[in-house]
């Protein structure tokens, strides 16, 4: 039995017991969550969510790609979201290595360029990472600057979040 057979046969179990099905469109919590999709963040449970609390999206790095930020702007403008949460975890995948180098890896393991993905968002730095998005998402000209935004690097061994300060831009010197 492969393994999304063995899903499905969990899935029939759950739907016996489901019981979700009047939950409203809008996140409960009024909150959106950029999270990494690494296995070990199970993110409603890290969060003490529950079903209906909150829009979560999930890519490799928990990056603010174009993509997540399409989501973030329906996520406020549509549905209603007042903060984001970006969560990026100890021991990532994603630094592991750089674009350029697994671009090429590619290519030589399949013999043909590809234009897309353009970028991996590989890092080197978790906390500059998680600056880096908070600053995609504050820089974005349809997410009001009102709205809370806030990175965190969960740790994989402990279970604890830490907040990333976000870097304060240096006064001019002499004005």
């Amino acid at each position: 039995m492969s393994v999304t057979d063995e899903v499905l046969k969990a899935n029939e179990t759950y739907a016996q017991y489901f019981n979700f099905g009047n939950l409203p469109l809008p996140p409960a919590r009024k909150l959106a969550v950029v999270a990494c999709m690494d296995a070990r963040l199970i993110v409603s449970q890290i969060l003490g969510l529950k079903a209906g609390d909150a829009h979560i999206i999930r890519n490799a790095g928990g990056i603010v790609t174009e993509d997540a930020l399409r989501s973030l702007i329906i996520s406020h403008h549509l549905l209603g979201t007042q903060e984001f949460i970006i969560i990026n975890h100890t021991d990532c995948g994603m630094l592991t290595f750089k674009d350029e180098d697994l671009r090429s890896k590619l290519q030589k393991q399949t013999g043909t360029a590809a234009v897309a993905p353009v970028a991996f968002h590989a890092f080197s730095n978790l906390e500059e990472n998680v600056r880096q998005q908070i600053q995609k998402v504050r820089s974005h000209p349809w997410l009001p600057k009102q709205i809370s935004v806030r990175g965190f690097v969960y740790d994989v061994k402990t279970g604890r979040l830490r907040e990333v300060v976000e870097a304060r831009p240096t006064s001019a010197r002499g004005a």
